[in-house]
């Protein structure tokens, strides 16, 4: 589990059997993990890779390698980040002790999306953006939480057809590989958790078709039934 608050910036290179990501510091110069801002790093541990969850699986004094599925490379970005020797994002696994400041991210990338325009305001940057699938855009909602390559993100407007904006305050656009995106370029796209059990569990339950239907989905709320069920 993350929080899609990136910590560190690398550089994804292709390795036998997965990806190599070499930790870069400021100037692109690599580093090692605690330099970085990863803390230190063990095998095993779950790392997001631009959204992507991953697992070191082995280590160097200036990054690690990761095991990428094809089915992982078939979903995301990371196969053609990886060709072009591109910079990604890294957020490694939450601890539960930690400050939750971004929102829950399974780094379980849903669909890709594609960037249709980005505009720099006075205070921010002001990105459009869409889902190559449009039926994932039921669910985004103005003010929801959406990870863009790993990064927590508040949906600044949304439509029905997949688009949707967002505004990117300074600090994030300097500390994430945002300010290297250019119009048509592919993103990895998580929608909020909430909503998609939300959904899930509305279908198992048939809720939805009853809502939809007008018909009652169990016993109507009185002051009686909340007496019965602990509220006084």
């Amino acid at each position: 589990m993350f929080t899609g608050l990136v910590r560190a910036l690398g550089r994804i290179e292709p390795a036998p059997a997965g990806v190599r990501l070499r930790l870069l510091g400021r100037g692109a110069a690599a580093m090692a993990p605690e330099s970085a801002g990863l803390g230190p790093l063990a095998l095993g541990d779950s790392i997001a890779v631009d959204g992507v969850c991953l697992t070191v699986a082995e280590l160097w004094p200036d990054g690690f390698r990761a095991d990428v599925s094809e089915e992982t490379l078939w979903r995301t970005t990371l196969g053609a980040r990886a060709a072009a020797g591109a910079a990604v994002n890294l957020e490694p696994a939450l601890r539960l002790s930690d400050r939750l400041g971004g929102h829950l991210v399974s780094g379980h990338v849903d669909g890709l999306g594609s960037v249709v325009a980005i505009q720099r305001l006075p205070a921010s940057w002001h990105l459009a953006l869409r889902w190559n699938d449009p039926a994932y855009g039921r669910y985004l909602c103005d003010k929801a939480s959406v990870a863009v390559d790993g990064i927590s993100l508040t949906v600044a407007a949304c439509s029905d057809d997949g688009h949707f904006s967002i505004a990117v305050i300074p600090h994030t656009w300097a500390a994430t590989s945002l300010a290297l995106r250019r119009v048509g370029d592919a993103v990895n796209l998580e929608a909020d958790l909430l909503a998609k059990y939300t959904e899930r569990l509305l279908q198992q339950g048939g809720i939805a078709a009853a809502l939809a239907s007008g018909q009652p989905t169990g016993p109507p709320i009185s002051a009686d039934w909340l007496a019965n069920h602990g509220w006084s």
